[in-house]
């Protein structure tokens, strides 16, 4: 049978190994993410209770989802800072700031998800445009629900271009 995209995308989000770590975001995803949640999409309810950081100059609390926590001085920081203090992450969507992040050094796994959904006409941006050239060392691979592929990498940047093999 046919699966919407978000119906994929959220059975895959509650199958996480690390589904109790915080999430950090970015005001975009955020908005979505709360937006599902509260339409009662299926598979988000497990959001409510895991912390949100939320990096934003535009969004100001309070936060009708609860356990939001605005990330209010300058992201790279208090990000490094968390992780400093050993707090695990994790982030879902938020382009931009995944890439700073990456650029940064502060992304020890970098997870990339196989859907098997091709929205070429409904899709709206390609999500790797602007990322810096990235190398990926295979960690993990999983099959999720018989669909979904899930797999793990170290990201390193490079400092030159990449090369193959």
């Amino acid at each position: 049978p046919g699966h919407s995209l978000d119906e994929l995308a959220f059975s895959w989000l509650a199958a996480q190994p690390e589904g109790d770590w915080p999430i950090v975001m970015g005001a975009n995803t955020y908005r979505a993410m709360a937006g599902f949640a509260a339409s009662g999409e299926p598979g988000t309810e497990q959001l409510a209770d895991t912390t949100k950081y939320l990096v934003s100059s535009t969004l100001l609390e309070p936060f009708a989802w609860r356990n939001t926590v605005l990330i209010d001085k300058e992201p790279l920081m208090a990000i490094r800072d968390l992780l400093e203090d050993g707090a695990n992450l994790r982030t879902i969507g938020s382009l931009q700031l995944c890439r700073a992040l990456l650029e940064e050094g502060l992304v020890s796994r970098f997870r990339v998800g196989i859907f098997p959904v091709i929205t070429g006409a409904t899709g709206q941006e390609r999500i790797h445009d602007g990322y810096p050239d990235v190398t990926l060392a295979l960690i993990e691979a999983r099959t999720q629900d018989n669909r979904i592929q899930s797999l793990e990498h170290r990201p390193t940047v490079p400092d030159g271009p990449p090369r193959s093999g």
